[in-house]
């Protein structure tokens, strides 16, 4: 249990992330494609739990000062060192060896994804502001890698969306991060000294406006509504603003945005909007065109 735990397989949910272009190009019942995605999935599991293995061994004394990092394998001493570091160079020679089966284009975006973690990991997670721009970069990568394996052009405004989306979270852990200082008195990681309560509140409040407007703008944008052929995406974006609003009163009021993973996992309300925002734009890009076919003069 010890040695899944330093894996962090719950994290792997943000591999989720390699399906994003499938689903928006309406092919995901594409069989083929879908077991191409998985094979990638798993690849990127077996980097993205690598580089866990790398942080929490560079960080295991800041970890045991952390109410709940000190329970993780290394911190805690379940997982001695050397065994961690075994594990840590089997899952990058599986992952990238992969990758590399999967096809040169799948591998370099993965390659770029490993490299910029790991500057992460050793230095770069102590910059304020480019820590979270960091993990924000690897949810598009994610993305991108999805779209290179299925064979499908990932759009600008997706690409832009799921960055800003994932700059949101980055900003509300920091935010949890600065609570838990203020409780403890000890900063939680070395970037935490260039933020602030202020400003942190802030900026969550200004990427959130911002990914509203870009939501509506890339549901109404002409060549989107070309694409799917209706014009009803913009009735999505209740849920959008739904989750994120839950977000927010989880970040403001309940003080408790420490995980995304563990918010996905154990929140209803956001498992709800996100299950409703899926299949509302299902039904509105594979079943709505066929029983309500778009009014034609709409696009002339």
């Amino acid at each position: 249990m010890q040695y899944l735990k330093l894996l962090r397989p719950k994290h792997w949910a943000k591999n989720a992330f390699l399906f994003i272009p499938l689903f928006f190009a309406g092919e995901i019942f594409n069989v083929e494609k879908i077991m191409w995605l998985l094979l990638g999935f798993a690849c990127f599991s077996a980097l993205a739990s690598s580089i866990y293995i790398i942080n929490d061994y560079r960080d295991i004394e800041a970890d045991r000062m952390h109410p709940v990092k000190c329970k993780r394998p290394l911190a805690s001493g379940a997982v001695s060192k050397n065994t961690a570091l075994v594990v840590f160079f089997l899952l990058v020679i599986g992952g990238l060896g992969g990758a590399c089966l999967l096809g040169s284009k799948f591998a370099f975006v993965l390659s770029i994804y490993f490299v910029l973690n790991l500057a992460y990991s050793f230095g770069l997670k102590n910059i304020s502001i480019l820590d979270i721009f960091i993990v924000a970069i690897g949810f598009v990568l994610r993305v991108k890698a999805g779209g290179v394996l299925s064979g499908i052009a990932v759009s600008e405004w997706l690409m832009l969306m799921v960055f800003l989306l994932a700059l949101f979270m980055a900003i509300a852990k920091r935010r949890d991060d600065i609570v838990l200082k203020i409780a403890s008195g000890k900063d939680m990681r070395v970037a935490s000294k260039g933020y602030n309560m202020d400003f942190l509140n802030v900026s969550l409040a200004l990427v959130s406006a911002v990914i509203i407007v870009a939501y509506l703008m890339y549901t109404m944008a002409p060549a989107t509504m070309e694409r799917f052929h209706t014009y009803r995406l913009y009735y999505t974006t209740i849920f959008v603003i739904a989750g994120l609003m839950r977000y927010l009163q989880i970040t403001y009021v309940e003080n408790d945005t420490g995980s995304p993973t563990k918010i996905l996992y154990k929140d209803r309300f956001i498992q709800l909007t996100i299950f409703l925002w899926i299949l509302s734009f299902y039904v509105i890009i594979y079943l709505m065109p066929a029983i309500l076919p778009a009014d034609k003069s709409f696009f002339e």
